[in-house]
């Protein structure tokens, strides 16, 4: 080989042990918390979602009871006007 060969295989090799170094730099400052945080983060964000689509639930079920009782409000008004004024209801 020559020696100008030997200088472009050592080039090559600086910037590849760089980039390796800059790399790892990188991946230490962007890595993600230990095992640890990450499980206690997933547990409180579990357990948030779990609070708020409990309240959902609780809220949906509000607003079904109360439909509820407006649709027994206009069935019973529909079968009263359906079955017209009763014999005791007629005045004289």
């Amino acid at each position: 080989m020559s020696d100008q060969q030997q200088g472009n295989g050592g080039n090559i090799l600086m910037a590849f042990l760089l980039g390796a170094a800059a790399g790892a730099a990188l991946a230490l400052l962007y890595a993600p918390a230990s095992g640890e945080d990450t499980r206690r983060a997933l547990g409180r964000r579990t357990r948030e979602g779990r609070e708020k689509m409990l309240e959902a639930l609780r809220q949906g079920r509000g607003i079904l009871d109360e439909q509820r009782e407006h649709v027994v409000t206009a069935f019973e008004r529909a079968r009263q006007q359906a079955q017209g004024p009763r014999d005791g209801d007629q005045d004289a």
